[in-house]
């Protein structure tokens, strides 16, 4: 059998593509080398504006992951001895990954999707129709997508050249806290950051669950029971945490611009482009390049457009509508980097600019 098309990879992106192809009547294999559920490092923000997206790509009772996910109304910035405050409005729902794999794998199979999972996609030959060889055979497709995340041997050579130098790590771990608030909270220290935020409703004895996810530079730690010494306020508030998970960890994270089409191949979330965490933005940036990946394909699995035409579309439309996100946070990105007497001035007089923020938040969404 020849599919209509293979999405390599099954996170946010690879499922968003495949459930809308298999929803138009296109043959999709879908291909995890994983197996779900399983904790995933991520700062499990998923924006307001791709809410309504996510809820139409889940099936059935899925959709209730949305429905009672905690809303997050505000974010607050801990940096140089400032305390920046950020509305977040409409407010954004925190879903952990867990959870959130866990459905959109589920939709994928109720959509009409070949999932399989445990597949480990070992090489990939042709320019359309395309030769996949797995752990589980040679499969063939028209088109393929690669949604295979931020680095894999489907990595363009180019970006794994510019990926030398500093070693960045992702760190995560759920913790028991009393009355978490409901924002999203970063501390941002010389080397990283950590993002705090509720992941679950409050539980019995008015505890809730916390996700600290950080990223930081593999010289400064390894470890989150470290990261969380590195900041005094996030120091003084985890002293009371309860472990809930064991610790996940992922590397290298390696910044690039965006790589949308690799030859006859279009890639989607961090295949495409590693989003700056601290912008809140992966998740909805992976669900809409999905989106987007299936509508530039549906008039080539119609036979009214060429594979390549489809993929100068997807390229075209992805530096339109997604790559402005990638530009905005690489700016944010290096001011925060700037040495800290110098940028101290910066965030006190943020302090007292709202306008200002409110601008920065448009930014990045």
């Amino acid at each position: 059998m020849t599919y209509d098309l293979i999405v390599i990879g099954a996170g946010p992106g690879g499922c968003a593509t495949a459930i809308t192809v298999a929803r138009r009547g296109s043959s999709v294999l879908l291909l995890e080398r994983g197996r779900y559920p399983r904790h995933r490092v991520c700062g499990e923000f998923v924006s307001a504006e791709s809410l309504a997206l996510l809820a139409s790509l889940l099936s059935g009772d899925e959709q209730k992951l949305v429905d009672f996910a905690p809303r997050i109304p505000q974010a607050r910035v801990f940096a140089d001895g400032s305390q920046l405050h950020f509305e977040v409005n409409p407010p954004a729902a925190s879903i952990s990954r867990y959870d959130l794999d866990r459905a959109l794998w589920r939709s994928c199979s109720v959509a009409g999707a070949d999932a399989r999972e445990g597949r480990t996609v070992q090489a990939v030959e042709g320019e359309g129709p395309f030769a996949v060889t797995t752990t589980d055979g040679v499969f063939h497709a028209r088109s393929i997508v690669n949604a295979a995340g931020r680095w894999s041997f489907l990595t363009s050579f180019d970006t794994r050249t510019r990926a030398s130098g500093e070693r960045w790590i992702g760190v995560k771990r759920h913790f028991r806290e009393t009355n978490p608030s409901t924002s999203v909270d970063l501390y941002f220290f010389d080397g990283g950051y950590c993002g705090v935020q509720p992941v679950s409703s409050c539980a019995a004895n008015g505890a809730g669950i916390v996700n600290a996810s950080a990223m930081v530079r593999a010289d400064v730690a390894t470890d989150l029971k470290d990261v969380l010494e590195l900041h005094p306020a996030l120091r003084q508030r985890s002293r009371s945490w309860e472990p809930v998970i064991e610790q996940a960890t992922t590397s290298p994270l390696a910044f690039h611009n965006p790589e949308p089409v690799q030859g006859k191949m279009l890639q989607v979330g961090d295949a495409a482009t590693f989003v700056d965490p601290f912008i809140g933005d992966g998740i909805s940036m992976a669900l809409r390049s999905g989106g987007l990946a299936a509508e530039c394909l549906e008039p080539f699995f119609q036979h009214v457009r060429s594979l390549e035409k489809a993929t100068v579309q997807y390229a075209e439309l992805y530096s339109m509508r997604l790559a402005p996100v990638f530009r905005a946070s690489s700016v944010l990105r290096k001011l925060l980097r700037i040495p800290s007497p110098i940028r101290r001035p910066a965030m006190s007089l943020l302090q007292h600019a709202p306008l200002i923020t409110r601008q920065i938040v448009r930014m990045t969404r």
